[in-house]
Formats: C-alpha cells, sequence, structure tokens
C-alpha cells in the first residue's frame, strides 16, 4: 500500500526534473460560485500535463531495460517519452487513433517511436502490452502502479505548501492515478480535506464503480480525451473508494464552456480533462459546503482545430453567438423587418445566407440563415420573440463540432 511517505520519496526524486507549477486565487470564479477558488497550474507543467510526475518517478527507478514501451492518449505518452530521453532509454508509445495532432508530433518530439491503434485508450493499452511481451520491453502504465500513483501524489504536497488551510479539493478522474495519489497525500496529512472527483458523462467507469449505478446514455466521444477510460485500475479503484468524498459527472457542454472560461477570465489554455474540475465547481458548487477549494488543472494539450470548435461552442452556449434560420414570404421588405429587429436589439450580424431562387420557377418563400453575434441569451429571446410576432418562423441551428446532449 502506499504511503505518504512514499509520495515525500517521489517529491524528492522528481523535483530536480519538474516545475514546481504555480496556484493562484481567481476572483472571477470566486465570484461565480461564491467561494474562494484557487488553480492549480498543472497545465503549465513540463510536457503540458502532470503526468511527467509519475513518469519520471517510474523511470528513474529502471535499471538494465532493453527499452520502455506504454499505452496513452497523449500526456503520459509525453510524460514517458520526456523521462525517458532524460534518462537515455529509448520508448514507444501506443495512441489511439483519435488522440490530438499536437499530442502525436510532441511525443515524436521527444524521440519516441508512436504507434497509433485503437479507439479509446484500453485497445490501445491492450496492444502496447503484447508488444511488450513480444519485444522484451518494460511497459509504463499510465494510472494502475504505485511509482506513478506515488509520483502524480506529488502536487498535492506543492498545494499544500502554498496553502495549508484548503478545505477541498476537486480533481479530474480517467483510470484514478491522479486521484489516488492526492487521496493519500491529503487524507493523511488532514483528513478533514475534502476531495471531490469529476468524471465526463462519456466515460464514467469509475463513478459507475463507485456509485454501483449505470449511466445508461453515454456519448460516443468526449473533448476530455485525457480521462476517457473504460476501465479504472485495480489500485486506483481501491484507494479511490477508500478515500473520496463524492464524485461528479460533467455534461460535454459544460466542458466547453468551462476551456472558454478559462480562456477568457483566466487567460490560460486548459484541455477538456483539466477545465472539467471548473465545469463541476460551476454546476454542483451548491452541493460543496467547503469554502475554499482548488481545482486541478491538470493539462493543457488541445488541438487547435478541436480548440476552434469548442471555442465556437462555448460561445454558443453562453449565448454570445447564435445561429438561426427564419422563413419568409420571397417578397421585397420582409427580410428588411427581420434584420429591423436585430439592428433594434443591438446584435451583430456576422453572416447571412439567403437560399437562391431558381430563375425559371417562382418561390412562395425562401429560408434565410443568421449567424449573430449576441450579448446572453435573454438577448436572443428577445430576438426570437420579435420575430415571431411579425409572423415568421424561426429555429436554431445547432453548429460547434460538438454534439449536444439532450
Amino acid at each position: 500500500m502506499i504511503s505518504l511517505k512514499d509520495i515525500e520519496s517521489s517529491k524528492e526524486r522528481i523535483s530536480p526534473f519538474i516545475h514546481k507549477t504555480p496556484i493562484s486565487l481567481s476572483q472571477t470564479f470566486s465570484d461565480m460560485t461564491g467561494k474562494e477558488i484557487f488553480l492549480k497550474f498543472e497545465n503549465l507543467q513540463k510536457t503540458g500535463a502532470f503526468k511527467i510526475r509519475g513518469a519520471i518517478n517510474y523511470i528513474s527507478q529502471l535499471k538494465k531495460v532493453k527499452g520502455v514501451i506504454t499505452a496513452s492518449a497523449g500526456n503520459h505518452a509525453q510524460g514517458v517519452a520526456y523521462a525517458s530521453k532524460l534518462f537515455g532509454i529509448p520508448s514507444t508509445i501506443v495512441m489511439p487513433e483519435n488522440t490530438p495532432l499536437i499530442k502525436i508530433i510532441s511525443t515524436k518530439n521527444y524521440g519516441a517511436k508512436v504507434i497509433l491503434h485503437g479507439k479509446v485508450y484500453d485497445d490501445a493499452f491492450n496492444y502496447a502490452k503484447e508488444l511488450a511481451n513480444e519485444e522484451r520491453l518494460e511497459f509504463v502504465p499510465a494510472f494502475d502502479d504505485e511509482r506513478i500513483i506515488s509520483g502524480q501524489g506529488t502536487i498535492a504536497l506543492e498545494i499544500l505548501e502554498d496553502l495549508k488551510d484548503i478545505e477541498a479539493l476537486i480533481v479530474p478522474i480517467g483510470g484514478g492515478g491522479l486521484a489516488s495519489g492526492i487521496l493519500i497525500a491529503l487524507k493523511e496529512i488532514n483528513p478533514k480535506i475534502k476531495v471531490y472527483g469529476v468524471q465526463s458523462n462519456a466515460f464514467p467507469s469509475m463513478y459507475e464503480k463507485i456509485k454501483k449505478v449505470e449511466i445508461p446514455k453515454k456519448p460516443e466521444q468526449t473533448i476530455a480525451e485525457g480521462i476517457a477510460v473504460k476501465k479504472p485500475g485495480e489500485i486506483t479503484s481501491h484507494i479511490i473508494e477508500k478515500y473520496i468524498d463524492d464524485i461528479f459527472i460533467v455534461e460535454e457542454e459544460k466542458i466547453a464552456e468551462a476551456i472558454l472560461l478559462l480562456l477568457e477570465r483566466a487567460k490560460t489554455l486548459v484541455e477538456g480533462a483539466g477545465a472539467s474540475t471548473l465545469a463541476a465547481v460551476l454546476k454542483y458548487c451548491d452541493q460543496i459546503p467547503e469554502k475554499k477549494i482548488v481545482l486541478i488543472l491538470s493539462g493543457g494539450n488541445i488541438d487547435v482545430s478541436l480548440l476552434t470548435k469548442i471555442i465556437e461552442f462555448g460561445l454558443i452556449e453562453a449565448g454570445r453567438i447564435v445561429h438561426m434560420k427564419v422563413k419568409l414570404p420571397d417578397l421585397p421588405g420582409h427580410l428588411s423587418q427581420v434584420i429591423d429587429v436585430i439592428s433594434k436589439e443591438k446584435a451583430n450580424i456576422i453572416t447571412i445566407h439567403q437560399d437562391p431562387s431558381l430563375p425559371f420557377f417562382p418561390k412562395i418563400e425562401s429560408t434565410v440563415e443568421f449567424t449573430l453575434e449576441t450579448k446572453n441569451p435573454d438577448q436572443i429571446r428577445r430576438i426570437f420573440d420579435k420575430i415571431k410576432e411579425k409572423g415568421y418562423e424561426i429555429e436554431i441551428l445547432e453548429k460547434g463540432g460538438i454534439t449536444k446532449n439532450e
């Protein structure tokens, strides 16, 4: 069983090779929740995520190995590749086929051999284990290992060095390595500190295991691929079941909103897994009695093309962009009435598209699509109501590249 002493030893071992990441109060998120919200910026860690901690702790203790291999959705991959290069050990990384390009490129840049295999982490994991046996390579677990867990737990020690009086902490959970390490450290130092986990509703494996429930309807994909794990670890499950105070589930659109909020308000780029902690505190703040709360922003490696979609989706969810379709009689003057409503409400028309009429066939009505820049959902409702009052049919068009769960 891992102890606080193991985590303290790990901190001494890895400290020369990693950043002590900053932690700071977010006045914006504190005002939004009525609490004191502190952000732990592991997205500013070397390789862009906390995973480097466990990887260095594991690989630095290896002796006389031919090479290492692992499976990862990206951040563990970069951590293993970086640590292997640091200690002069060849590395092979098996990654799911849908891994963001930035993580693939970054992993290769650290000198690793990258193999893409399978749709999710579990597929990549099984293939990596096969290769480890065939090629006699040391397999580096992503989460279900005592050395990995101890390395991740060093985050908790850093937090307590800067904030001794925290009351609660929210941590993302995929396989559970990060949460397990943090739980052991915090609960052994101060059992009164509450620790809450958070998972995407697309991959709620630990939530279902702890809560003894099954979520029947799950999205097929998630923008929080860093916590997209179908089956939690055995070691991590035992630790989390023993210590965790509660686990929350957040939807894809809430994670997208959190990414956008962190960009705008905290001026920091956080990937879906890391932003899930902010999504959780915003959604469940009424269920969290503690006031002084730390959010782990676990990583910042996000694909730029996905980020573009997330920003648009986040703006739509916040009511700051709306895509709408209006049916109008194909007669002069009707389009100008709709534009007049938008103008009086002081919304900005970004794009406007009217379906073209065929030259030889008269049309009774036409469809016009608008993209508007708006202030909030209330302004959108006012625009819709006034357009409907004029007798026109109107509907919202879903865009942004992210599926909204009904």
